[in-house]
């Protein structure tokens, strides 16, 4: 079956795959991946990410942003790098950005300073966001709102929320970014893909993170996207055909054709 297929989260640039990345690149691509969206972390993978996007134009993306776990005591300075880049270059989003109350609550209240300036960020380039929201759904969803003037848009991000947060992110124009854990065995996530229109749903991998069932415990990659789209499909009873054309649509109205 010929699939195509967008991979809007991916960290192909980590050391996780420095050894192997055009084989992951290749695997990804015969499982009909044709696009990889990368989203920045601090700056120090800023140089990798950029050379990976060079290494394969029109293949791999580059987004600018700072993850909230990168948000330390030199937030400040990061923050500056992350303004400098967007004013020097295009980039297809700003991301990943957010909250985690998950891994460390020391920075919160910076994290929300860092959140709120990238959002403005994107506003003034135009751009769509990539939403990290770990632990932090409400939080996340509430600032969104706060800027939600009518033309910011983007995705959460790994979403494995409720119902009804899936329904406040799709009424703030905002898609549902869905990776290997509606393949998982005890997951809700499932009934809210199946709940909601596929018209608000994209595809990702979180690559090297989150790894799908049946390679669940092993480094993630893209050419595992096809077990998520899969799911999908089970789920909502369609064509796996038909949950490849939906997504990869939605990601092309988020990141450009």
């Amino acid at each position: 079956m010929n699939l195509q297929l967008i991979d809007t989260h991916t960290h192909l640039y980590g050391e996780e795959f420095t050894t192997d990345i055009k084989a992951v690149i290749e695997r990804a691509e015969n499982e009909g991946v044709q696009r990889f969206y990368l989203p920045a972390i601090d700056s120090e993978t800023h140089n990798a990410m950029l050379q990976l996007e060079a290494d394969f134009p029109g293949k791999c993306f580059a987004m600018m942003g700072l993850h909230p776990c990168s948000v330390k005591d030199d937030y400040k300075q990061e923050l500056a790098l992350i303004g400098e880049w967007l004013g020097k270059r295009p980039f297809k989003a700003v991301g990943e950005i957010g909250l985690d109350y998950y891994w460390d609550k020391t920075f919160v209240e910076a994290q929300h300073e860092v959140f709120h300036q990238q959002i403005e960020w994107a506003l003034q380039y135009q751009l769509p966001i990539v939403i990290h929201s770990r632990d932090s759904m409400a939080d996340s969803i509430r600032i969104v709102q706060e800027h939600q003037k009518g033309s910011l848009r983007g995705i959460f991000h790994c979403f494995t929320g409720t119902l009804e947060e899936a329904q406040q992110i799709i009424d703030l124009g905002f898609y549902l970014g869905i990776g290997g854990v509606v393949t998982y065995k005890n997951t809700h996530l499932r009934e809210v893909v199946k709940a909601v229109s596929l018209d608000h749903l994209v595809l990702e991998t979180d690559a090297p993170y989150l790894t799908p069932v049946p390679f669940r415990g092993k480094r993630n990659e893209s050419s595992y996207l096809k077990y998520v789209v899969e799911k999908i499909a089970e789920v909502k009873e369609i064509p796996v055909s038909a949950a490849a054309a939906a997504t990869s649509e939605n990601a092309k109205k988020i990141f450009g054709g």
